[in-house]
């Protein structure tokens, strides 16, 4: 398949980047490489360096006719969605739409969208929390994430353009950057290698669902061959709170230190954790990877720097 790739030089893109390539897809990546490496684009891959709100990066999809979009590319700092959520709705939405704009009548038959469960679904009433969940983001972020699935959702109805949203989990694996907001398992493995001190805001009771990238690099492969469209959490329905989360890096790590708790963040979420029945279901996904593993392969990559092997 002719696929455009967003985001394909950065942490999760990459690694779908590196699967896809395997498969034999024909691939365009287009990233700004404004937080992307260019060195984790497969040499087989073409690389397009613009922005997605770009004339240059409409022109590239335009003339590449792809039959797939799958988009990653966002701003996903929360705490910058906050301060300026005028710049995240640019780019998060007018990126989205610029590209949809660019594709649509040109061999476009289905867009495979990184969307985010725990941001969309705010402060959860059910446990895990399925997608028939209410939309009640706490950030702007989470609003441009719920907007963009409502935008896919009417292009599916005005053009019959079907979409698949895979809406993320906490993911952490290799690649990830350790100076990345919502990157904790790269942040702690690097500080702990580092033997710097790690900060846990306010008690470390709060719970993420973290899933492998290697299991969401699947997630995006079974969604390119379903013939089914909407929304599927991406997750592992596993709970775990960021003391327990720390304790299991230092152990990978072999570092013997304690962290160094800080006031607790305005806004943060107490408990996150997805369903993955539709998944399982739908897509015939399900994780694999145990935290601890993968804790044990991305505390690896950052000593090593080399890619774990599947």
């Amino acid at each position: 398949m002719r696929i455009v790739l967003t985001g394909g030089a950065g942490f999760i893109g990459s690694n779908v980047a590196d699967a896809l390539v395997k498969q034999g897809h024909q691939l365009l990546v287009i990233d700004d490489l404004s937080s992307g490496v260019a060195s984790q684009v497969p040499a087989t891959a073409r690389l397009e360096q613009a922005d997605i709100r770009s004339e240059a990066a409409a022109k590239a999809v335009t003339a590449f006719r792809p039959e797939v979009l799958m988009h990653h590319a966002a701003q996903m700092d929360v705490r910058k969605s906050v301060e300026n959520p005028r710049f995240d709705a640019d780019v998060n939405l007018g990126g989205l739409l610029n590209l949809l704009e660019a594709a649509r009548g040109h061999g476009l038959g289905k867009v495979i969208f990184a969307s985010s469960g725990g941001a969309m679904y705010g402060e959860p009433e059910i446990y895990p929390a399925p997608e028939t969940h209410r939309v009640a983001p706490l950030s702007p972020y989470g609003v441009a994430k719920a907007s963009s699935e409502l935008y896919l959702e009417s292009y599916r109805q005005m053009y019959g353009l079907p979409y698949v949203a895979l809406r993320y989990g906490n993911v952490y694996g290799p690649r990830q950057r350790k100076d990345g907001e919502a990157g904790v398992v790269a942040i702690f493995g690097s500080r702990l290698l580092e033997g710097k001190a790690c900060t846990i805001y306010g008690d470390g009771k709060q719970t993420r669902d973290y899933v492998y990238v290697g299991d969401v690099v699947e997630a995006n492969l079974k969604a390119l061959a379903t013939s089914a469209t909407g929304g599927f959490n991406v997750g592992t329905a596993i709970e775990t709170d960021v003391n327990a989360l720390y304790a299991m890096v230092a152990k990978a790590a072999k570092v013997d230190a304690k962290p160094v708790h800080a006031p607790a963040r305005t806004g943060e979420q107490a408990r996150s954790v997805l369903a993955i029945a539709k998944a399982k279901a739908v897509l015939g996904w399900e994780p694999k990877m145990p935290l601890a593993q993968g804790i044990e392969r991305t505390v690896q990559w950052i000593r090593t720097g080399e890619m774990p092997k599947a």
